[in-house]
């Protein structure tokens, strides 16, 4: 894995349309390399559907890169998420990033989408496989536990080739494994540094057994940042809202797993991911709704610099 200059992508909340297509709209004038979103069928709090949301992106946005941070694979038939994703990259022009993940911390979600809870990992791992056997192969064969066809094509093919770049998402050790064995790149949350270098390790290793190289790999980091007058004020507000969106008390976790402070103080946490390996980082504004946009203004002219330098 080289050490590459660091990108920078932004996940967005949920807005009413026109503020979320002039926020995307914004983010591009400034400069970012890419705008993610979330994805769940069914959560805590209302969500755009992750790809429909990004094809609402391709028309007005020109360079920015559209990715998935991440989708959960497992929900969805293989065969029709690759339909979609080929979709979704021909209209961009080849902007497309396919982060995947088995998710499972909300169980309701599978069992609405039909897909035993259980079953997700070996789900995903396949899938992977079908969603590249079908982007690439005209016609295609695949035989496999949950899905087997032959001689089928889906066409148009994603202009990105072999296809857009998968990323994996996950802490577990079954996660760094796939994302050794079968990812593009590979996107954290919730993690330390000091893991986050770790899990890099494991993932090379993954990738020798698999006999892989690794050099144009996406490291990713998926940050909750809340940039604020000075550590205690930004942390309040970092807790409050993350409490909000996963149901759960996240001020234990601030000193941990925020990025949070002055732009000094977020700027050097996130230049330890940096030098843990962390080559994308993917900047999620934790706060409330209407100063989403401040956060993303700061973040572009106050964090980004210190750290492109």
């Amino acid at each position: 894995m080289s050490a590459a200059a660091l990108r920078f992508g932004v996940q967005l909340s949920l807005k009413p349309p026109q503020e979320q297509f002039d926020l995307v709209r914004r983010i591009e004038a400034l400069g970012f390399d890419a705008v993610f979103t979330g994805d769940h069928v069914s959560f805590h709090n209302p969500m755009y559907e992750s790809l429909t949301l990004l094809a609402t992106y391709v028309p007005i946005t020109s360079r920015l890169r559209l990715g998935t941070a991440v989708y959960l694979l497992a929900l969805r038939q293989p065969a029709i998420a690759a339909k979609i994703t080929a979709t979704l990259d021909v209209l961009s022009g080849g902007r497309f990033i396919f982060g995947v993940g088995v998710g499972g911390e909300n169980p309701k979600e599978f069992e609405v989408c039909g897909v035993p809870h259980a079953e997700r990992g070996a789900r995903v791992s396949e899938a992977i496989d079908v969603v590249r056997t079908l982007w690439r192969d005209s016609p295609a064969t695949f035989k496999g536990r949950f899905t087997q066809f032959s001689g089928v094509s889906l066409d148009p093919k994603p202009v990105q080739k072999p296809g857009p770049p998968i990323w994996i998402g996950g802490r577990s050790d079954a996660a760094l494994a796939r994302a050794g064995r079968h990812g593009d790149g590979w996107v954290s949350y919730v993690v330390q540094p000091e893991r986050y270098g770790q899990s890099l390790d494991k993932i090379r290793a993954a990738a020798a057994a698999a006999g892989r190289t690794l050099d144009r790999f996406a490291a990713a980091h998926l940050a909750f940042v809340t940039v604020g007058r000075d550590w205690e004020s930004a942390k309040a507000v970092w807790a409050a809202a993350l409490t909000k969106r996963y149901a759960q008390d996240f001020e234990p976790l601030a000193r941990k797993y925020g990025i949070i402070g002055t732009p000094e103080q977020c700027a050097e946490q996130l230049e330890r991911f940096r030098a843990a390996g962390c080559n994308y980082v993917i900047l999620n504004p934790i706060g409330p709704a209407a100063e989403e946009r401040e956060q993303v203004e700061r973040l572009a002219a106050e964090v980004v610099p210190k750290l492109r330098g």
